[in-house]
């Protein structure tokens, strides 16, 4: 019975002596915890209308790929508005034809007939000028009778050369400047109901990438404004492990370098690589207390990547262990 105590005692003992030189080990170690907590992507989703939310598709913590529908505004407004700029297209098309398809036959003809009268007019005033002159020739009429007969011919040359005017005119249709002007409200026309199609397409959110929604700012039947963020979503292997190191600690880390940091929210290590560090100071992290001696700590961020991992979430602790600075 004796033995059996002593052993225990012995094994105790050891025990003791053990948990103890660890605990002296520990409190001696070179080696200083750092914590950092993970980034993801986000992006605030809006539309650039203003409108009320008809409707909403999705819900927080739902997982979202590129391209899904995330909600929708009902736009009263802008569809009255595509109704009315498409009437001025309309009616620009309309002139525009009418331009490029010149006058119609029917006044076509009619000047034409107008010309051939005018024409006629014209040989019967030269007959008549003709026979009064040769009268006149002869004594017979007096020289006013021979004016009144020239001038009725002159007349009719200028009603003839004026029909045909009219005539060509209308075979020509409207002129190069009145073709570009119609084409040119037509082009003005169509930008405008592009311009409102566009803005209607926009009524419909979609997610532009693959993660989860975070948060929902805005429910259905409410008003937003345009711009306004209605849709987070977080996007999916973007995480980063971001630390903000004391510059004593900073030596110890190059871009490029990797290590092994323990996350506790996932009860394992995760490998992580350094990305990028901050090329300027963030703020202070412990002031001087002392006139002379001491200095300002000042902080830099330290960006890492994992190099394999996809179950971080944003918010998540990640800790890496590195040596103490020397005092």
């Amino acid at each position: 019975m004796k033995k059996i105590n002593l052993s225990l005692i012995i094994v105790l003992l050891l025990l003791i002596s053990i948990i103890a030189f660890i605990g002296y080990r520990w409190g001696r170690s070179d080696r200083v915890a750092v914590q950092g907590f993970v980034e993801c992507r986000t992006l605030r989703l809006a539309s650039k209308i203003a409108g009320r939310i008809d409707k909403m598709f999705v819900e927080e913590g739902d997982s979202v790929r590129k391209g899904d529908t995330l909600y929708i505004i009902s736009t009263p407004e802008l569809d009255a508005k595509l109704s009315q700029v498409e009437a001025v297209l309309s009616g620009a098309k309309a002139i525009n034809a009418k331009a490029k398809a010149g006058t119609r036959k029917p006044i076509i003809r009619s000047a034409y007939d107008m010309w051939q009268k005018a024409k006629v007019g014209v040989t019967f005033a030269r007959q008549t000028y003709e026979r009064v002159q040769r009268l006149y020739d002869e004594g017979v009429v007096s020289a006013q009778k021979r004016d009144e007969a020239s001038a009725a011919l002159e007349a009719a040359r200028a009603t003839e050369q004026a029909a045909k005017s009219q005539y060509t005119l209308a075979v020509e249709g409207a002129s190069r400047e009145d073709k570009e002007a119609a084409a040119a409200q037509v082009r003005q026309a169509q930008s405008v109901v592009e311009e409102v199609e566009r803005y209607l397409a926009d009524r419909v959110v979609y997610a532009p990438t693959n993660g989860v929604v975070a948060t929902i700012v805005a429910n259905e039947d409410e008003i937003v404004g345009s711009g306004y963020p209605v849709v987070t979503i977080t996007e999916n292997n973007t995480a980063k492990a971001i630390f903000n190191l004391p510059e004593m600690l900073l030596p110890q880390l190059s871009v490029g370098d990797r290590f092994e940091a323990e996350v506790p929210a996932l009860g394992r290590r995760v490998e992580f690589e350094v990305e990028a560090i901050s090329v300027e100071a963030n703020f202070a992290t412990q002031s001087a207390t002392s006139a002379r001696g001491d200095f300002d700590i000042r902080t830099f961020e330290v960006m890492m990547r994992p190099l394999a991992d996809e179950e971080l979430r944003a918010g998540m602790s990640v800790i890496i262990e590195l040596k103490k600075p020397t005092e």
